[in-house]
């Protein structure tokens, strides 16, 4: 019997070794991809275009400010819009008083995710060519705005990914560790290659698209059920030929997050599977892909017996942990303690996907959205819902767009 458990044992060994090492060469060709990588955003006046920011806000009163003094006093803008979605803390009188032109949000329709309804009203209210979209948590710097339009040159939704501001050190290792998770699974940011449109990704903070093309095709209506958002926008309009680019735009745009460590692990990792826009068979595969090249070499080394694999794989995770350096506005010596956290944030994204979390600030959405969870497929219809007509207040006046979001 001992005989055959341990026969068993070491042809499980292998399979398990054999099944890192097709991980590990998967998770290598995908790095290897960050050697022919577009150039990252760089500050620019606006090409003549007229720029129309445009914020999604539910109770953002205490961290709003910093992202409409930006946009606001940025030369390329023409006008900022900030649609208050029922907030209860004094969000829009706050942006009123700002300078911001604020659209009251209508009630959410049943089988919408609050962001796309907001969204969707505020690039109605829009006039500008081109809007950008941005979190309220969001930093913009001089020249964002520029660089975001003439990025539109040759692609249709542009996607730029910031750097963050984290709160300690172990947030920070944390945060690292979660965003080594998305770069395993789908390759660095701003790959020269683009993703086939399943596979695409896209970062809601800030988006860019040419305001007539997105009320055309009713992008937001499209993907209305979906939590994961901006990468259900994304892989819904790169299914229809849209050209899209997710480029580096860290030297232009800073976010913070998340207020704690326990504030990230919960909503951030709520997330970071990417369920409702992933199916079965590479959300499977993804998390392979995570335990097996980066929590079991942590877990085998803490153990004291890593294989040489596990080392070679450590020694790939501490590079990208110096890559990663530049994803931060204070990069610090906690850094190279999150491939220690792997395990963690392996177990934080097996739990999210195991057990979806559907609630957002105070709103509890229905466990089957109304889109099928593929949005790149081009069976999967865009929603025809009734048109925005939304109120629109700037320094205490009222108006109504000229247009909607639904023709």
């Amino acid at each position: 019997m001992s005989r055959r458990l341990a026969g068993t044992a070491r042809a499980g060994g292998r399979l398990l070794g054999a099944a890192q090492a097709v991980a590990a060469g998967v998770v290598l060709a995908r790095l290897a991809r960050g050697r022919r990588r577009l150039p990252p955003l760089r500050a620019a006046a606006a090409p003549g275009a007229l720029i129309s920011v445009v914020v999604p806000a539910r109770d953002e009163a205490a961290r709003i400010g910093p992202c409409l003094r930006a946009a606001l006093k940025d030369p390329a803008v023409a006008e900022v819009i900030v649609v208050d979605d029922r907030s209860t803390d004094g969000t829009g009188p706050l942006a009123a008083a700002l300078g911001a032109t604020v659209v009251t949000g209508e009630p959410l329709p049943p089988g919408w995710v609050g962001k796309q309804w907001a969204l969707r009203q505020g690039v109605a209210a829009a006039r500008g060519d081109v809007v950008v979209t941005l979190d309220a948590d969001t930093r913009p710097e001089p020249g964002l705005f520029g660089a975001l339009a003439r990025a539109l040159d040759g692609r249709d939704l542009v996607s730029a990914a910031p750097r963050f501001a984290c709160d300690g050190p172990l947030e920070q290792a944390l945060h690292a560790s979660m965003l080594a998770t998305l770069v395993y699974r789908f390759g660095p940011v701003g790959r020269a290659d683009p993703l086939p449109p399943h596979r695409v990704l896209a970062n809601g903070q800030c988006l860019a698209f040419r305001r007539d093309a997105m009320t055309e095709i009713d992008g937001f209506a499209a993907v209305r059920g979906h939590m994961t958002d901006d990468v259900a926008l994304a892989r819904f309009l790169a299914g229809r030929g849209w050209r899209i680019g997710f480029l580096d735009g860290g030297g232009l745009l800073e976010v913070d997050m998340h207020d704690s460590t326990a504030e990230l692990w919960r909503e951030w990792g709520r997330s970071l599977p990417l369920r409702d826009v992933t199916g079965a068979g590479w959300r499977a595969a993804d998390l392979a892909v995570v335990w097996l090249t980066a929590a079991l070499p942590a877990l085998r080394l803490a153990a004291g017996r890593p294989s040489r694999l596990d080392l070679a794989l450590l020694g790939v995770r501490l590079l990208l942990t110096g890559a990663l350096r530049g994803s931060y506005t204070r990069p610090g010596a906690a850094l190279l303690l999150s491939p220690l956290l792997d395990p963690a944030a392996a177990v934080r994204l097996t739990q999210a996907t195991l057990r979806p979390v559907r609630r957002w600030r105070g709103r509890t959405y229905p466990a089957n959205p109304a889109n099928p969870a593929n949005p790149a497929d081009p069976a999967n219809p865009a929603a025809q819902a009734a048109p925005a007509d939304p109120a629109v207040s700037s320094g205490g006046t009222t108006a109504r767009p000229g247009r909607n979001a639904a023709r």
